[in-house]
């Protein structure tokens, strides 16, 4: 049976930087859905102006975790290993042609 040596700190920083990761894209995500709100006009002035603050918090929150966490880099590497993937499957989705010759030829 082999033994397998996991360093308990960067454990801790993989799975917090995941989670920080997520937090921020969840953030973005109400970004977008705040901006689509208010070029319809679904939102309020009042609306507008508390949302921005409460979106400005929020980053400032975010940005004093990973400080304080020190997972600042752990972050940076989700985010680009997601953003990796997202544009691989994008890429994927627009160009399919040249995926399934990539295919054949590892085939």
């Amino acid at each position: 049976m082999s033994v397998v040596n996991i360093d308990e700190k960067d454990l801790k920083n993989g799975v917090l930087g995941l989670v920080v990761a997520l937090v921020e894209i969840i953030k973005e995500t109400l970004r977008i859905e705040a901006l689509r709100r208010m070029e319809n006009g679904g939102l309020t002035e009042e609306e507008v102006g508390r949302l921005g603050e409460a979106l400005m918090d929020l980053d400032a929150a975010i940005e004093r975790i990973k400080v304080e966490l020190g997972v600042m880099e752990a972050v940076k590497a989700v985010r680009d290993g997601l953003d990796s993937l997202v544009n691989d499957a994008l890429d994927t989705m627009l160009n399919p042609e040249r995926w399934a010759q990539e295919a054949e030829q590892v085939r």
